[in-house]
């Protein structure tokens, strides 16, 4: 009994750490696209 109710716990920080993890990768690509329009923009090559 004690060791299952370990393993949830477990799964949860691992969950959290993927999320963190993704939602750094998500938000520094969300960054790179508006770095690179507001240059393309400067450049007057957005459509």
């Amino acid at each position: 009994m004690g060791r299952r109710s370990q393993a949830p716990k477990s799964i949860w920080k691992r969950l959290g750490w993927l999320v963190l993890i993704w939602a750094l990768g998500v938000g520094a690509l969300g960054a790179v696209a508006l770095g690179v329009r507001w240059i393309m923009g400067l450049a007057g090559l957005s459509p």
